[in-house]
């Protein structure tokens, strides 16, 4: 395997860490690159959606041979509430690193999500996007109206430009590294607040997978020996893994040892889908994803995690 230079915006954040870590392991040189002032070694400063700060990396460091974009607002109801942060780094911030790809010609890894299926009632494969009109597939936020878009315009930019970038489409990732904020998914909020005997709400009738970060780094880092310009993937956990999201809640309570006393029970929430049935064949046949952490195992590992971070007994 040859060594790579790489550039991972968005480095410092939950999937970024995990993804840098990975990489390292396997020998390549890496650069986290990140909105905040950081202490950590091979860390660079600069904010996604301000050209000048983000032209400043590459000025100043030797050529990237790829460059994994993670750098992103996260989350439907952060979107909503800081609409102008979302779409002034999600859509601004990819036109810069697009921009930058067209003139520096370096491979891209853009990291979508699968919130660009909406509310698509079918098996989500990749193809769906492509086969269905966008009026059909119901995205009915902010966040997956930018995602879809970084998707657009890097179709548009391997079009008019012959850029290289593969598109990936995550499903639920979580695990160690992820701080909490009642914008995150529902695990590390569940979790969290589990933790701190606090009260959370758990929506019954939506059914889930979730993807425990350590597989889904390892994926993501197959793609610098596997890199197939044009693709997009679905990276998530098994299938047969899927979950109702009281049964994940569950399982936290059980790890984490107390009883569901503080779980507010409600009926389906609204303007949310209730079962995602999604395809990741195509990832594990070209990036060969094999998913081996189950949610009962992953849940447990994020909890210690959680505790050490949160200084918890």
């Amino acid at each position: 395997m040859e060594t790579q230079r790489i550039l991972v915006t968005g480095g410092a954040g939950f999937i970024g860490t995990n993804l840098c870590n990975e990489l390292r392991s396997r020998g390549h040189e890496v650069l986290a690159c990140d909105l905040l002032h950081n202490e950590r070694e091979n860390y660079v400063r600069a904010d996604i959606g301000k050209h000048r700060q983000i032209e400043r990396v590459f000025d100043e460091n030797d050529k990237f041979d790829l460059v994994y974009h993670l750098a992103a607002e996260y989350g439907r109801w952060n979107g909503e509430g800081y609409y102008e942060n979302l779409w002034e780094t999600n859509v601004i911030g990819t036109k810069h690193m697009i921009r930058l790809q067209e003139k520096l010609d370096f491979r891209m890894i853009f990291f979508s999500s699968a919130e660009v299926y909406g509310d698509y009632d079918g098996v989500m494969s990749e193809d769906v996007m492509i086969n269905n009109p966008i009026k059909d597939t119901y995205q009915m936020n902010d966040y997956a109206i930018t995602k879809w878009t970084g998707e657009l315009m890097c179709m548009n930019s391997a079009t008019m430009f012959g850029t290289e970038t593969v598109r990936v489409r995550p499903v639920n990732c979580y695990g160690p590294h992820e701080e909490y904020s009642p914008y995150k998914g529902f695990i590390p909020i569940f979790i969290y607040k589990a933790l701190h005997n606090q009260g959370y709400e758990v929506y019954e009738g939506h059914k889930r997978i979730i993807d425990y970060v350590g597989d889904t780094a390892n994926t993501f880092a197959n793609i610098v020996d596997n890199f197939i310009s044009g693709e997009a993937y679905n990276v998530g956990s098994k299938q047969d893994w899927e979950k109702d999201i009281k049964e994940y809640s569950d399982i936290v309570l059980d790890a984490v040892g107390i009883d569901d006393s503080l779980v507010s029970y409600h009926e389906a929430e609204p303007f949310t889908t209730k079962v995602k049935t999604i395809d990741f064949s195509k990832a594990i046949r070209d990036l060969k994803h094999n998913p081996k952490i189950s949610p009962e195992e992953g849940i447990k590992k994020t909890v210690e995690w959680m505790k050490n971070h949160y200084n918890i007994d």
